[in-house]
């Protein structure tokens, strides 16, 4: 008899979970078009001028997100006077992937790259965030040429004590996982996401609005919580194999990182070494603020990316392949 309880609870939570995924992205449809690529179906949006001096800024952001957390706090502003690329990482946001296990920053680096090139981007500005800070670094180790500076919001570049959260080990285990998210993450989620959204603005204060504005709620998805929970269970292994090799990145960097408030991403395990290893970088850390970046800093930040536009561009009046 409990046996058959449990497997009706089962039953109800996957119909809520499915009509769940239905309201969710009525609510939040894809803004952009899609980009085929070996792999994924890449969703990106374009701002600003295609025909603008310089490279373009191409904007990536971190776990449990999507191209929404870095538009409106820099991309809109930045596409004044920029041509700015805004991609929802393989498997978030309306961007999927093939498989799960593509979770590396290598492979989805690889993708990235593979879509800017059919969009005639040969050389862009990297504005990364959090999980993305390992993706960036891949970029510009694997796709030198194509990568003209780095701008690294609170990144995440090197291995860590401990682990990230056991449910995203949990969520990445074959049929469990799966179970979880086709069933309770949904409907807990819901419950859950202002909460935890709040947490990683800490100390600052989590912007009115924000997780309706910035689709968070795209997430809690089966296939998206899945794709994230296996991107955060890789994580650390990824970030021990590419780390030896930041002494090898050409481009110039900036790092913009807050000092010990940022309990989501530590500036002295990341930011710091990262600083003091990569040849051309340049270490910012703003006291009191914490691991969202963008949102306690924009004007910093868009000036800072302003600065690396004008180091990357071959002289004064000059104009860069876009």
């Amino acid at each position: 008899m409990a046996a058959l309880i449990v497997a009706a609870a089962l039953v109800i939570l996957a119909l809520v979970t499915q009509a769940g995924v239905l309201l969710v992205q009525r609510a939040h449809p894809a803004p952009g078009v899609m980009v085929e690529v070996a792999g994924a179906s890449l969703h990106i949006v374009e701002l600003g001028p295609r025909d603008a001096a310089g490279p373009a800024i191409v904007m990536l952001h971190g776990a449990s997100s999507n191209l929404e957390a870095m538009r409106r706090p820099l991309g809109d502003g930045l596409a004044k006077s920029h041509r700015v690329i805004l991609i929802d990482r393989p498997g978030h946001g309306w961007s999927t992937r093939e498989r799960l296990g593509d979770s590396t920053p290598e492979i989805q680096g690889r993708m990235i790259a593979e879509a800017l090139t059919r969009l005639g981007v040969t050389r862009a500005i990297l504005v990364v965030h959090s999980w993305a800070g390992v993706l960036g670094a891949r970029m510009a180790l694997d796709y030198p040429q194509a990568v003209a500076g780095l701008v690294m919001l609170a990144p995440v570049a090197y291995p860590w004590p401990g682990g990230v959260g056991r449910y995203n080990k949990i969520v990445a285990m074959p049929v469990i996982g799966q179970l979880l998210a086709y069933t309770i993450t949904l409907p807990l989620g819901v419950l859950l996401a202002e909460p935890g959204a709040r947490g990683v603005f800490f100390p600052q204060a989590m912007p009115d609005g924000y997780v309706s504005d910035t689709a968070t709620m795209l997430l809690l998805r089966p296939r998206e919580f899945l794709a994230n929970a296996h991107d955060l269970a890789t994580l650390k292994a990824a970030v021990a194999e590419q780390a030896p090799r930041y002494a090898e990145i050409k481009a110039p960097v900036t790092i913009i990182s807050g000092d010990g408030t940022d309990k989501t991403v530590s500036t002295r395990i990341h930011s710091q070494p990262l600083a003091a290893t990569a040849p051309n970088a340049k270490l910012i850390v703003l006291p009191g603020v914490g691991h969202m970046v963008q949102n306690a800093a924009p004007d910093r930040v868009m000036a800072e990316i302003e600065a690396m536009i004008g180091r990357t561009m071959p002289s004064a009046g000059a104009t860069a392949a876009n």
